[in-house]
């Protein structure tokens, strides 16, 4: 206790009775993590958790079916248009990408049978260059992931979201229009595009990531239901618009193929049918790039807000130093679950690719890319079940991220692992099919488990000021594993590759298991009040629920960290710090409209019966700068609100 009062704002009285607390506990103990006698919803018995779990997302699910209806009711395409909002342009970068790089290995496959002495033979193009295709792209991609991420926190969201877009048009660009004197000089622009639209492609990573989960209150001083039940699905619905973009490549290839060899797709394929499906390929992205180009210009000028809050709390101006360094120390084992969780991931998602060129040689012998591709729009509809099932069940406290995550790895490495000890019998024609099922079932538990996993927890579990920076670090190691499985893959045959791959499912698996934290249900409020206690060296201050062992890995487990957890001691410090929080909100208020500047109430974390009781006990002078100071009730015990706020407050509350 003693250790609490301590830091109390001098201007901030400690003052707590029965009747504050019933005032307070619909801030401080909301019900969708809370029971009404406030016991968090980690600490209750498994039985009682169940059912508590059970009713708040049965009630959740009633209030989401209620609200479509009715905004079906009012707008025919008010459902579309949500969704449009809430999935589509966020994760548009990441569809565009996902076109793009799907792309790029269908084309391979096409210069393959297009350009035989360039991209097969290697009579008139180096062996080298060909190889450098993929690793120039990848390449640029973990630079990008890296220096974006870096660049994403030190000046903002927004500078990353527009470089990005950018980078990504003029790299659209060069890939339409590259060409050379021979095919070895147009394969040596052709790897100069991929490489520069690689960086802008790195940079989605971090800034969708980051800007997804900071797109509503999530991490400074505010946070809200819509966050703590649905935060998982707003980042998974971003990325799963990756899957689109694959999905819609490969028809679109399928579309040109076809329309170039006047409804076949069967070989031959000439020069001109190459060039024109390769570069028609990426004109309609060029356009959607445009797009992005201006929309995050001109429509997204608030992207950097929770951000810029954050540091403002913290006294950081551009790039948080301090918090980075304390990351390793505090964080290092996060940093090895995301980094290294991604990096098997990777050498899988690449992986995943052996079983369909070994069932395919088997079912049809003489199989064209026409059939090739259509196997891969199959592929690409059943990994798109898998991102869908994901958004569902991410936020699912009784399943969640951490378990999602160790599903999919196990159920991948068996279903690798199986095939490479019986590889004779599943590539022959009796267990083809089965073989089959298997390449099917790896591509839905890839998404459905560790790749929409990693991409969200690589910036969840960290704080916001380095955020960027730990989303980036970790994505560019799991790019490391494509390039590892992209230069193994030349040297090993078929047969070995199945040997190789499944281990990196089980070691994908052990390292969730002992150093992924579940983050499921926390509140990223919490998160940031824990780091600002590590960032002030007051770490044993802390006492909340980011320290619960339901939040928390083995590693921190096995660590202690969770010691200090103490629901009674972080109340106390939580009243004060709600009105401290109240009192730099009243302030704020009164300055703006002193400046004649637009100034808004949070009614979710202050409701209009907390405003009221603040306002009971305190009085903001803004002559005096704005500090609380004690104001005596009035003897009839009513408040005191100015026009502006009383009205403002009511509004808000019937928006609600």
């Amino acid at each position: 206790m003693d250790s609490v009062m301590q830091h109390q704002d001098p201007m901030v009285p400690a003052y707590s009775d029965h009747s504050e607390d019933d005032i307070l506990s619909s801030v401080l103990y909301p019900s969708d993590s809370y029971t009404p006698e406030h016991v968090y919803w980690a600490d209750l018995p498994f039985s009682q958790k169940v059912k508590f779990v059970t009713k708040v997302d049965r009630e959740e699910n009633g209030k989401e079916w209620a609200a479509t209806k009715a905004l079906f009711s009012k707008q025919k395409m008010g459902p579309v248009k949500w969704y449009f909002k809430n999935a589509i342009v966020p994760g548009a970068g990441l569809g565009l990408e996902g076109f793009v790089l799907f792309s790029i290995g269908n084309l391979t496959t096409l210069f393959g049978d297009v350009w035989k002495r360039c991209w097969t033979s290697y009579e008139v193009c180096s062996e080298v260059s060909i190889q450098l295709v993929t690793i120039m792209e990848i390449v640029g991609i973990i630079f990008g992931q890296i220096i974006v991420g870096i660049l994403g926190d030190r000046l903002g969201r927004r500078y990353g979201l527009i470089q990005d877009a950018v980078v990504m048009f003029l790299g659209l660009l060069l890939l339409i229009g590259s060409w050379g004197a021979d095919l070895q000089g147009w394969v040596i622009m052709y790897i100069v595009a991929l490489f520069i639209y690689g960086v802008g492609v790195g940079g989605e990573y971090p800034m969708t990531a980051t800007a997804s989960m900071e797109n509503s209150a999530t991490s400074g001083k505010v946070s809200n239901r819509d966050d703590r039940l649905h935060r998982g699905r707003k980042v998974t619905l971003a990325f799963l618009m990756q899957g689109w973009g694959q999905v819609l490549n490969q028809a679109w290839l399928l579309i040109l193929l076809v329309a170039f060899d006047h409804g076949g797709g069967a070989a031959p394929y000439t020069s001109l049918m190459g060039h024109g499906i390769f570069r028609l390929s990426f004109v309609p992205i060029a356009f959607g790039t445009a797009w992005l180009v201006y929309y995050r210009w001109f429509k997204m000028p608030l992207a950097s807000k929770q951000l810029n809050l954050v540091k403002a709390k913290s006294n950081v101006t551009g790039y948080d130093i301090e918090s980075l360094k304390l990351v390793f120390g505090n964080f290092g084992g996060r940093l090895l679950a995301t980094a290294g969780t991604w990096y098997c991931n990777d050498v899988f998602f690449y992986g995943n690719k052996l079983f369909q060129s070994a069932f395919l040689k088997v079912l049809y012998p003489q199989a064209n890319i026409l059939t090739t591709w259509e196997f891969n729009l199959l592929n690409c509809a059943v990994s798109l079940i898998g991102y869908y099932l994901a958004c569902f069940m991410i936020d699912n406290k009784l399943y969640g991220r951490k378990m999602m995550m160790q599903v999919g790895f196990l159920a991948d490495f068996i279903l690798f692992v199986v095939p490479a000890f019986h590889y004779t019998y599943f590539t022959g024609s009796q267990g083809i099919h089965a073989f089959q099922a298997m390449y099917y079932l790896s591509s839905f538990f890839n998404q459905f488990g560790p790749n929409s996993v990693t991409f969200l927890v690589a910036a969840e579990v960290f704080p916001t000021g380095i955020r960027a920076t730990a989303h980036g670090f970790g994505a560019a190691v799991g790019k490391l594993g494509a390039l590892t499985a992209t230069v193994l893959y030349n040297y090993i045959d078929t047969e070995t590759k199945f040997m190789v791959v499944p281990w990196f499912g089980l070691a994908g698996m052990l390292l969730t298991f002992f150093f992924l934290p579940d983050t499921t249900g926390l509140d990223l409020k919490e998160q940031e009040r824990y780091w600002q206690c590590i960032r002030s060296g007051r770490i044993n201050e802390y006492h909340g629920v980011a320290i619960h062992p339901q939040h928390l890995s083995l590693w921190e487990k096995f660590r202690g960290v969770h010691k200090n957890y103490n629901p009674e001691l972080d109340h106390q410090k939580r009243v004060i710090e709600l009105k401290s929080e109240w009192v730099e909100m009243i302030q704020e208020h009164h300055e703006n409209e002193k400046n004649d500047q637009e100034s808004f109430f949070d009614v979710e974390q202050f409701p209009p019966d907390v405003h009221a009781h603040m306002k009971r006990i305190y009085h903001v002078n803004p002559e005096a700068g704005g500090k609380g100071v004690p104001l005596e009730e009035k003897e009839t015990g009513e408040l005191s609100l100015s026009s502006s706020e009383s009205d403002e407050i009511n509004e808000k509350r019937s928006a609600l």
